[in-house]
Order: C-alpha cells, then sequence, then structure tokens
C-alpha cells in the first residue's frame, strides 16, 4: 500500500512540475500562474483510447505527452496585456516574440471550465507558430447569426463577434485546432470525468462556429464522426 502510495505521490508531483520552465511576469497574479500550470498539469496526464485524422494532423495522439510537447515547444513565457482592448481573453504578438502568450483581464475576471481555459491556452499556442504566418484569424461573416437567428456571441465575454478578427477559415487555425482538440478529449479521453467531457463538447460546438466556410466546417463534422 505504502509503494502505490509513493508512486502516486510521485507522478503527482512529476506531473505538476513538468512545465516549469514557463515563466510568468511579475504582474501576472499568483492565483493565476498556479490556475495555469495545474491546467497544463491536467493536459499532460491526459489519456486517450482514439483520435480523428485531423487531429493526428495536428497533435500526433490524444495523450498527455503530445498535449505537453505541443505546448512547451511553442510558448515559453506569460504576461498580461490589453491585446489590442474590447473583447480579447489573450493573445500572441508574433513580432515582438512569438513565444509569449499575454493574458487580458477578460481571462483574468471570468470564470470557465478547466478544459475551456485550456482551450484558451493552446489556441494561443497555435498562434505561435510563424512558419505558418501564425495562423492568424478571418474577419467573421457580416450579419454573424446563429441557427436560431441571434447574432454569434462569444462564450468567454458576450461580446457580439460579426464583423470582428475572430474567426478561422481552415481547420489548422486557432479556432480550428482547438475545436478539434476539445471534440477529441470528449470523444476520448479515456481518464476523464463526465463532466470534462461534457464541457469540452460544450466548448468545442461553440467554437465550431467560428469556421467561417462551410466546406471547412462540413469536413470537421466529417472527422468528428470518425
Amino acid at each position: 500500500m505504502k509503494k502505490h502510495l509513493l508512486a502516486l505521490l510521485l507522478v503527482t508531483a512529476t506531473t505538476t512540475t513538468s512545465f516549469a520552465a514557463l515563466t510568468f511576469d511579475s504582474d501576472v497574479p499568483a492565483n493565476i500562474q498556479s490556475q495555469m500550470v495545474e491546467d497544463l498539469a491536467f493536459m499532460a496526464q491526459i489519456e486517450g483510447s482514439g483520435q480523428t485524422p485531423f487531429h493526428k494532423e495536428i497533435y500526433t495522439a490524444v495523450d498527455g505527452k503530445a498535449y505537453k510537447n505541443f505546448f512547451e515547444t511553442r510558448i515559453f513565457s506569460v504576461g498580461l496585456d490589453s491585446c489590442g482592448g474590447g473583447a480579447a481573453v489573450a493573445c500572441v504578438q508574433p513580432f515582438f516574440d512569438p513565444n509569449k502568450m499575454w493574458l487580458t483581464e477578460n481571462f483574468i475576471k471570468f470564470s470557465h471550465p478547466q478544459v475551456a481555459r485550456s482551450m484558451v491556452v493552446y489556441h494561443e499556442a497555435r498562434h505561435s507558430e510563424s512558419k505558418n504566418g501564425n495562423w492568424m484569424h478571418a474577419n467573421c461573416p457580416r450579419p454573424f447569426l446563429g441557427a436560431d437567428g441571434k447574432d454569434m456571441v462569444s462564450i468567454w465575454t458576450g461580446a457580439k463577434l460579426e464583423g470582428q478578427p475572430a474567426c478561422d477559415s481552415t481547420y489548422k487555425g486557432s479556432y480550428g485546432s482547438s475545436t478539434i482538440m476539445l471534440k477529441n478529449i470528449s470523444k476520448y479521453c479515456s481518464n476523464c470525468n463526465e463532466k470534462v467531457k461534457m464541457d469540452a463538447d460544450i466548448y468545442a460546438m461553440d467554437q465550431l462556429n467560428r469556421i467561417s466556410k462551410p466546406a471547412v466546417k462540413q469536413s470537421m463534422l466529417a472527422d468528428f464522426a470518425n
């Protein structure tokens, strides 16, 4: 029993410190620093029973090691910034430092599930890819209406999205890739509880609405059906 307990403690300690190389500016609140480290540790312990083709293309596997490698090879530090103001939640400023993620007050003041916070940081990690033009966003349509005929708004802040650079035209961009990640976690994570899977699915289907090209959205839905 003691050996099993020791092993559990060692695994927990290793997971918690697995992103120790990530640095935070001094103005990032201590509780947000701790929260992000815990969120990344959560991602690093995920185990999966399968994946869709698009997920394999981007992340290689529904697996903590794969997610850990994806993030830590892209984001090295975290700071606070307005990111241009408005409804921005976080950003990467590639011409300043493509490997630094900036959080805004909107990230700090709004409360969302752990897997949704992970969605944000992996979204920004995708923006660090200078070799891919940092996956710049497309402008959302005008008008930008949901299936219910109502204005599409940010699930994070409630801000209207029409005309804003808050959509993607490809499944490989930040919205597309984070949607694919969440949908695969909801379908294939074998050590996630039902609450995590439900949250992942809710936020994935919301983010799918950020894909502005119908053909791309349909290809993603087909991918999710695998």
